[in-house]
């Protein structure tokens, strides 16, 4: 038996009490353990991670009122440099347009890009992604004082219903697939879609789900959530193709943050009631639920 294999059996021997202690390791080790040309190990030996996000999507990244950079995705990146380096701000935020997020990865300039990034098959073959950290949605967001306020509510108005919504190629298509007979008004900002529905031209703005939870946390007597998800795409992480043990760890962080008590819960479970105004759900002990 190799050093190596010894090493790795009696780590995975600790069980959960001597997980703590396993904590421990010597970065350089765990460096040395990775592939030479592993991104893992350049990032270890760097003593920073470098992350490509946005600045301007809430609830995702935005810089809050003593514009420091936050949201969801930035605390996804804190999340990571904690489970490297034991210190959530060892971290370096890239500012990047959605249409820089796949060219920084393949050049090398960010180490990962999480930036509220849709999984496809299509960008898969051009960047590897990480394993889903929110499953987002289209959803309908109404106003708090509405007579119509609840997706069965907004339904039973049949075609009087009015539902705003971002101009796209399908955008009626989508809306009629779960109001079938509402009107829909194609609207050319986001902004302007929430605006309609503000000014009582619209009774519902069809949006995010993250939007429409970001805004109902942010002002509750001034927006509701309508309860009606549809159109379900997932958000990853994504890294350069070809590094497996950078890929692999990326996936192991985020699963120990999303569905254990060890490190990272704190801040992924802290992160989700900020932004979406929401508790994780509960864990259940024994058969695995990932």
């Amino acid at each position: 038996m190799t050093t190596r294999q010894s090493d790795r059996r009696n780590i995975l021997g600790l069980g959960a009490a001597g997980l703590a202690a396993a904590a421990t390791l010597d970065v350089r080790k765990a460096a040395a353990a990775s592939a030479p040309e592993s991104l893992l190990r350049k990032v270890l030996n760097r003593g920073h991670l470098i992350v490509g996000t946005g600045s301007a999507n809430a609830p995702w990244h935005f810089e809050d009122a003593n514009n420091k950079l936050t949201g969801m995705d930035v605390a996804m990146g804190k999340i990571l440099a904690k489970a490297l380096f034991g210190d959530e701000k060892k971290v370096k935020f890239v500012l990047e347009s959605a249409a820089a997020r796949i060219p920084n990865i393949t050049t090398g300039k960010v180490d990962i890009v999480i930036h509220f990034m849709t999984i496809s098959a299509q960008r898969a073959q051009l960047v590897a992604f990480s394993r889903p950290y929110y499953i987002e949605a289209v959803a309908l967001l109404t106003r708090a004082d509405a007579k119509a306020k609840s997706f069965d509510q907004l339904a039973a108005l049949g075609a009087k219903a009015k539902v705003s919504i971002l101009q796209n190629v399908g955008a009626t298509q989508m809306v009629h697939e779960v109001l079938p007979k509402a009107e829909v008004m194609q609207i050319d900002t986001q902004a302007n879609v929430i605006q309609a529905l503000e000014s009582h031209r619209a009774d519902a703005a069809a949006v995010d789900l993250s939007n429409v939870r970001w805004l109902v946390k942010q002002a509750p007597n001034r927006y509701a959530d309508a309860g009606k998800a549809w159109v379900k795409q997932l958000y990853g992480a994504a890294v350069r193709q070809g590094d497996p043990d950078w890929l692999l760890f990326v996936n192991t962080v985020f699963d120990v943050a999303m569905f254990s008590s060890l490190d990272g819960h704190h801040i992924y479970d802290s992160a989700f009631l900020e932004f979406f105004g929401e508790k994780t759900p509960p864990l259940k002990a024994g058969f695995p639920s990932i």
